[in-house]
């Protein structure tokens, strides 16, 4: 009997795990975006493709230029990943693009928005706006 309620609690787990991976959540809403400086509309002049694998980005720090626009890709080497630059109110998931102009210099720190596995704590970078 133990073990069977032990298969139904780690089944359970699995499915919410399964679950928060697949969600695909894209937000409408610009205003925090707008309130930050950030534009999201136009073509951008530069691309920068953020590379995730398990647990780490492929670079700590990703470099801009303040007032131009910017393409930002995220792509998934290995695992589901997604960014949420939480200052920005950017969110991407795996194959996500979105055109930006920052207009305020500053650093910007990134992490995974999705939970990835042990190292999931550790996938943190940084936009670095000059």
């Amino acid at each position: 009997m133990m073990k069977k309620a032990l298969f139904i609690c780690m089944l359970a787990a699995l499915v919410m795990v399964v679950a928060a991976c697949g969600s695909n959540n894209k937000n409408s809403d610009k205003s925090p975006e707008q309130d930050a400086g950030v534009e999201t509309t136009g073509s951008a002049s530069q691309e920068v493709v953020i590379k995730a694998s398990n647990w780490e980005f492929d670079k700590s720090e990703y470099v801009i230029k303040k007032g131009e626009p910017v393409k930002l890709t995220l792509e998934s080497e290995s695992g589901i990943h997604g960014i949420a630059i939480s200052d920005l109110d950017v969110k991407l998931g795996n194959g996500d693009s979105k055109v930006i102009t920052i207009d305020e210099a500053g650093e910007y720190e990134f992490r995974c928005n999705i939970q990835c596995g042990t190292g999931h704590s550790k996938m943190v970078a940084k936009l670095v706006v000059e």
